[in-house]
């Protein structure tokens, strides 16, 4: 093998500075050679054309330097028109005796006046100069931009006009006597537009300007109009010399008037020269003008499509955000705004569309509402492009809101694009506060940098989930997050949507505890005591808190919780603090208004908030009145019937420790406190309380729940095919205990850990935990394996697949034909769907023949003609929670601009987030035994000195009476028009034979004839006819009645047969469309309960009390937590 060593030269010494001057004998024999690049650069032409034409800034100063000087040769020959004076000889002396001594007739023109003018000796030099100085110029900057073809650069006009007024001064530097020679030096205004032209040219290259087409079209029709104006007052003003010697301004006067088309006369041209000068004028003018006026068109054009520029003085003195969607839609657009622009401190501020399609001839509609066209900007562009983004001038901006488009098809590409744009937004403008909504959760750690994140899968299973357990969650978040005055349906003759649309106006606020009037006087007391007064003084529902010195909200932390000064409350109310006005009721006024004080069927009191333009006045109750005739909370006699103990015990300033009740749920202590049974016990050992060992997605939270504690095979979840583990092949067969909760989803995503997550949560009792089937095709004979006659719930997600739709509205037509099959085959269900578009809700459990149905759609149209933001809210099926939006809580983001915790407070709501000492949300249900509490204040007292729950507020059932609801008697109609028709043709029959033999009786023989008629026909036709007639119509028509319901009970029951299924648990379909259900957000302290509400309620982390000693297990308060977790909670 070669040595390679041997054949590497060795390495030559370094130049250093002192080799250069001590010298080294080294570098001498080295032949290294020295090479230079770019030589041709170096020559004298390359650097001139550098310096010239090629440098922006060098050649911007050439050109301004250039249009200055044509410039100054227009008004060198302004002064020479001014300071020239026809009368006075033409300077022709010196080549002609007499041209000034005789006398020309009209007839003849005298052309000397045109020739010759009167030059003084100092204008001249100025002119030769700048003529001068022009030229050379011209020559450099041809000899330097020449490419071979020497008459391509004679022939150029620019170049022609320069030899035209130039080269004639040079001549009279050599021949003195032309010094007075005419030149039109005015043609000079031609040159000075076209350096004018090239000036703005290098300007945009200097400073990287390329938007700016509308303004370069505008300035070259501007100056195309002044340089034949000037031209044409020049040419007038020298030809008539010879004429009627008119003046500059005359010349204007009369090229003003010609141009315009007015044409008064007063001032024409005399002589045929200047004719022809006007005549040549109008033509130029006639045709450059229109091309000039043809391209600013469709500049501006253009411009309306791509929105121009946001100027950057607006950027910086007025405010403004920047919305970046990929494709606007007009109901996303008049969401975003009227949400936006739902705050009174944003009233000020201008929103800025980015977006790469062209505008929508909906939007272009709604833009050009001046409502909205003084405030909403639209630019064509892209969030990528460094030049759209500082056309929206999003470095000056409060706020990018960044939306995904949920439309695609391809979710996961349009989370790719979100995340894009974010990406560009942040390296363009890195102090810009970012608000970003992500579909995916997979893909929500790109955007982890963000100031605010939304991501919809999230929110949207943790909703459904909350809607098993917690009836209309979604209603709940939706009317919370939704910005609303409460105003709606205040007209309405229906009382419960009264009370529904007054509640909806409550929100989440923020304050200060020191500065805050409803609950400063709490200070260094439990927040509980806190809670419970303020909602009983004021009417508000605390909360939660926040710590100055910590980020993290903690809803409901506690009895244990102190509140301090610094602490920031959240409370939920009509209207926050700052808009409010406190007014103290009179002791003899309460008393006067005591009998009178519940209202209506409702027995709600009459509401003491009176809403006014942003401002609410609030009527302060005396906490230390108690009617006689009213509820009371003294105790009652301890001897009862029912042993129960109707007392309430008052809520503690601060919580005593030694009564403090509290519980260990790492523990089994949260079941039943009776004996466990054999089942139980295996239940109890078969699950285990601890965080999920993976997680599906970066970035989930973990969540402590309740786990196996060993991982089933893969070919166990397998519910309709058996295995080597077991041969179930139907949800019957697993013999479940509780019932089923089933997902009908398009595919199994990384979402449903969301789903699974919130029903499996620690603090629900091992006794109530649903099974779970995830249905992925929904099929009538899956429908039945998966055990749909039996469950308790049946959620519908919506289909992907479906979501690009040609119609966009046409989104949603699989799902809600799928769910309105459902709800006809199985009434009895309990569906809830998620839709794209909020408008197609008025679809879910449609009723072609419903007139209460028909009525509220009357209402929607307006509530919506109100302005209203909610006006879908009295929909039936949204009302009690059976269907939502996902698409409603995009106004979740756009409400965080200005309440920047309402993020964290509705992930800690839907249990997405998990705070150590923060509570959670759940539900309870009132019973026959707990109506003693009698109002929401009681229960309010009850809950808080108890189990320290705050609760929020109320969901009532309530049924449609057949007098007063219209959806009965739509129903029923037919039925009572089919027996008022028998009973009117019986009617009839009676009258007509009395009538008959009242007249017969005046009439014996006619009386005796009809007799024997009748005897006839009754030996013809049997007894009874008339009755069996009317019973056989009877049974059928109520056959035709129930015969779809009978054919689809028929339908359902044989194909359980064929797949061997058990009919025993299929329900008969017992319709719940008598029934309807609403949420009450925080009602009066007054508020009557009901049978069979559902009340919500922020319970407190159990974690955050666990005793240091284990306890008994009947002194616990586990055995209380156990049983107010259930639904059936009873106080």
């Amino acid at each position: 093998m070669v040595d390679l060593e041997s054949e590497v030269p060795p390495l030559p010494p370094r130049y250093r500075f002192r080799d250069l001057l001590l010298g080294d004998q080294g570098w001498q024999h080295d032949d290294r050679v020295q090479v230079e690049f770019y030589m041709n650069e170096n020559t004298f032409k390359e650097r001139l054309k550098l310096f010239f034409i090629k440098n922006q800034r060098s050649s911007l100063r050439i050109r301004l330097f250039n249009f200055s000087l044509k410039l100054l040769s227009c008004f060198l020959y302004i002064i020479r028109v001014l300071l020239d004076d026809p009368t006075q000889g033409h300077g022709c002396k010196e080549l002609s005796k007499g041209c000034s001594s005789q006398n020309h007739t009209p007839a003849k023109i005298d052309w000397s006046p045109i020739i010759w003018v009167n030059r003084s000796l100092p204008l001249w030099g100025l002119q030769v100069s700048v003529a001068l100085i022009s030229l050379f110029e011209t020559m450099l900057l041809g000899y330097l931009s020449y490419k071979g073809n020497i008459w391509e650069q004679i022939l150029r006009i620019p170049f022609l006009l320069e030899i035209i007024n130039a080269v004639p001064f040079i001549i009279t530097i050599f021949w003195p006597s032309l010094r007075n020679l005419f030149i039109p030096v005015f043609l000079n205004c031609w040159l000075a537009k076209h350096a004018l032209e090239n000036m703005i040219n290098d300007l945009h290259r200097a400073i990287q300007r390329t938007q700016s087409a509308m303004f370069n079209q505008v300035l070259i029709l501007i100056s195309t109009l002044l340089c034949l104006i000037f031209t044409c007052i020049c040419g007038i003003q020298h030809l008539e010399r010879a004429g009627n010697k008119l003046t500059l301004f005359d010349s204007l006067y009369f090229c003003i008037v010609t141009f315009s088309t007015v044409g008064f006369g007063d001032v024409t041209p005399k002589i045929w020269p200047s004719k022809l000068l006007v005549v040549i004028m109008i033509c130029v003018a006639l045709v450059v003008l229109p091309i000039q006026f043809e391209q600013l068109a469709y500049l501006w054009m253009e411009r309306q499509k791509s929105g121009g520029n946001y100027s950057r003085h607006r950027a910086q003195t007025e405010k403004h955000v920047v919305l970046c969607v990929s494709s606007l839609k007009i109901d996303l657009l008049m969401d975003f705004l009227n949400e936006f622009y739902a705050h009174p401190r944003l009233q000020d501020y201008y929103v800025v569309i980015l977006c790469p399609t062209e505008m929508d001839a909906q939007v272009r509609r709604v833009l050009q509402i001046p409502m909205w066209s003084q405030r909403v900007i639209y630019l064509q562009g892209s969030a990528l492009k460094d030049q759209d983004l500082l056309r929206a001038k999003i470095d000056d901006a409060e706020a990018c809101f960044i939306l995904s488009s949920r439309c695609e098809v391809d979710r996961t590409a349009a989370d790719h694009q979100t995340i894009l744009r974010a990406w560009a937004v942040k390296d363009f403008a890195p102090k810009c506060p970012l608000y970003v909504q992500i579909l995916k959760p997979e893909n929500k750690f790109h955007i982890k940098f963000a100031d605010h994140v939304v991501c919809e899968e999230e929110f949207k299973y943790a909703m459904l989930a909350l809607n098993c357990i917690c009836p209309a969650t979604s209603t709940l978040i939706t009317l919370l997050v939704h910005t609303s005055r409460g105003q709606e349906g205040q007209q309405s003759p229906e009382q419960w949507q009264k009370m529904y649309g007054r509640c909806s106006g409550n929100e989440v606020y923020h304050i200060n505890l020191e500065d805050s009037t409803f609950f400063a006087e709490y200070e260094g007391k439990s927040f509980t005591y806190a809670s419970f007064h303020a909602h009983k003084k004021f009417g508000v529902c605390l909360i939660g808190v926040r710590r100055e010195d910590n980020k993290n909200i903690l809803l409901n932390p506690g009895p244990r919780y102190i509140m301090s000064s610094t602490d920031i409350c959240f409370y939920i109310n009509i209207t926050k603090e700052e808009n409010s006005a406190f007014k103290k009721q009179e002791q003899h006024r309460k008393n006067n208004e005591c009998k009178s004080f519940y209202h209506g069927p409702s027995r709600l009191p009459l509401h003491s908030v009176i809403a006014s333009m942003g401002t609410v006045a609030i009527d302060l109750q005396d906490t230390g009145y108690r009617s006689s005739a009213g509820p009371t909370l003294t105790l009652p006699s301890e001897g009862r019937k029912d042993g129960r103990r109707s007392s309430i015990a008052p809520v503690l300033e601060v919580a005593d420790s030694s009564s403090l009740q509290t519980c260990d749920l790492l523990s089994d202590q949260s079941e039943d406190e009776t004996t466990p049974s054999d089942d139980d016990i295996s239940m109890t050992s078969e699950y285990a309380k601890g965080y999920p060992p993976y997680s599906p997605y970066i970035g989930s939270s973990p969540t402590f729940c309740h786990l196996l504690h060993e991982k089933v095979p893969f070919c166990c979840l397998r519910l309709d095919k058996g295995c080597q583990h077991n041969y179930y092949e139907d949800a019957k067969a697993y013999g479940f205990k509780n019932k089923l909760i089933i997902v009908a989803a398009e595919t199994a995503g990384n979402g449903l850990y969301n789903f699974i997550v919130p029903l499996r949560a620690y603090y629900r009792p091992k006794k109530e935990l649903n099974p779970i089937v995830l249905l992925l095709d929904n099929p009538l004979d899956d429908l039945l394996r998966c055990g749909v006659t039996f469950a308790a719930n049946m959620v519908v997600v919506d289909k992907e697949s479906t979501m690009s739709a040609e119609e966009d509205y046409m989104a949603d037509a699989k799902t809600i034909v799928n769910v309105q099959t459902l709800f006809r085959l199985f009434s009895s269900l309990s569906i809830i769907t998620e839709l794209t578009h909020p408008a197609n809700m008025r679809f879910m459990q449609f009723r072609a023949k419903d007139c209460y149905s028909l009525a509220l759609s009357k209402l929607e149209k307006k509530e919506r003609e109100k302005g209203s933001n909610l006006a879908f809210m009295f929909r039936l099926p949204f009302a009690a929670g059976r269907v939502f939006s996902i698409s409603m809580l995009d106004t979740l983001l756009y409400q965080s601009f200005v309440k920047d915790y309402m993020i964290s407070i509705t992930r800690l709501l839907l249990g997405l987030d998990t705070t150590p000492g923060s509570g959670f949300l759940c539900s309870m249900k009132i019973t026959e035994d707990d109506l003693w509490i009698r109002t929401y204040a009681r229960l309010y007292q009850k809950l808080c000195s108890s189990t320290g729950d705050i609760p929020i507020g109320i969901y009532r059932t309530e049924s449609q009476k057949l007098t007063t609801s219209e959806s009965q008697i739509s129903i029923s109609v037919e039925e009572w028009e089919d027996t008022k028709d028998t009973k009117e043709q019986t009617n009839n029959r009676n009258s007509h034979r009395n009538s008959t033999s009242s007249d017969q009786s005046d009439h014996p023989l006619l009386r005796r004839k009809s007799m024997q008629w009748a005897r006839r026909l009754s030996r013809k036709v049997p007894k009874h006819s008339g009755k069996t007639a009317e019973k056989i119509s009877q049974q059928r028509m109520s056959l035709y009645k129930r015969s779809e319901r009978q054919e689809l009970a028929e339908l359902v029951k044989n194909r359980m047969k064929h797949l061997g299924l058990s009919t025993a648990g299929y329900d008969e379909m017992n319709d719940h469309q008598n029934t309807l259900s609403y949420i009450l957000i925080n009602p009066s302290p007054d508020t009557r309960l009901e049978l069979n509400d559902v009340v919500y309620l922020i319970r407190p982390d159990p974690l955050a009390y666990v005793p240091n000693t284990a306890t008994s297990r009947k002194n616990s308060f586990c055995n209380t937590i156990g049983q107010d977790t259930r639904e059936e909670t009873q106080l």
